[in-house]
């Protein structure tokens, strides 16, 4: 998926994508699934070299195409060719791309609307499961290839090395990866750093903020469904709430302590 600015849409837009997907996954009840990015590891290495095992070694790849990153649609071109469980997603603003618009691929709203996105991670949820079974009980299952006919499906060929080639390359990866920290470090002491805050602060400043723009009386919020929807849209209610009447709840709570 895309991790960096794109198509109009920040850092931090496709951080809290990750967040809705990584929720679908881990809550299906059948399996257990360990969910990551294809560039995350527990050992050092060169990242592009974790990248294409990742998208190999995978037991299912969830592809995110929103803004048809570059990288993102290489990797899933990869995964594609090694003909392994992959569920593609999409948002609403990226139209389908020639080659891959035959796969299935399940949608969701770019603004990440909290009804829809419930919707979103229920359905993605349940073709994980379904895609996932499908592959341990039919050998024959394909994604994308055995659509077209009979194909040599690509795989990574794995090399026996001497112990000491072995050193040498883990010590060339791990001064690689080394000075990956340290540039990211230094962005980071140099950035500014988000402090995160609470639902309920969240929720009083939205309150605040539309009182004071609309020049109403606090009291008059409880049963504003117009309120009720921009704070929904402002506070990206779906990563703090299981549902809309848990966040309608939270909400009418902080108005009531606010107007007693």
């Amino acid at each position: 998926m895309p991790i960096s600015s794109i198509d109009g849409c920040s850092a931090d837009h496709w951080n809290e994508v990750k967040s809705v997907i990584t929720e679908a996954v881990e809550s299906i009840d059948d399996y257990t699934f360990i969910v990551s990015l294809v560039s995350d590891s527990d050992e050092s290495g060169v990242i592009q070299k974790r990248i294409v095992q990742n998208v190999y070694s995978a037991d299912i790849v969830v592809c995110d195409v929103s803004g048809k990153n570059p990288n993102v649609m290489f990797e899933l071109g990869m995964r594609l060719a090694f003909d392994k469980p992959t569920v593609i997603v999409k948002d609403d603003k990226t139209d389908y791309s020639f080659d891959t618009g035959i796969i299935e691929h399940v949608g969701y709203p770019r603004d990440l609307r909290f009804s829809k996105i419930v919707s979103f991670k229920d359905k993605l949820g349940e073709k994980v499961k379904a895609t996932y079974k499908k592959s341990l009980e039919d050998p024959e299952h394909s994604t994308f290839l055995k659509s077209f006919g009979k194909f040599q499906v690509a795989n990574l060929s794995e090399d026996v090395v001497s112990s000491d080639k072995l050193l040498l390359t883990m010590m060339s990866d791990i001064q690689t990866e080394m000075s990956d920290v340290r540039r990211t470090l230094h962005r980071e002491s140099t950035g500014k750093k988000r402090r995160e805050l609470s639902p309920s602060s969240y929720i009083h400043k939205t309150i605040k903020s539309w009182a004071e723009n609309n020049l109403c009386e606090i009291s008059d919020l409880v049963g504003n469904e117009e309120f009720y929807a921009y704070a929904e849209e402002n506070i990206d209610a779906h990563r703090f709430f299981d549902s809309r009447n848990e966040f309608i709840d939270a909400i009418n709570f902080q108005l009531n302590q606010l107007n007693p």
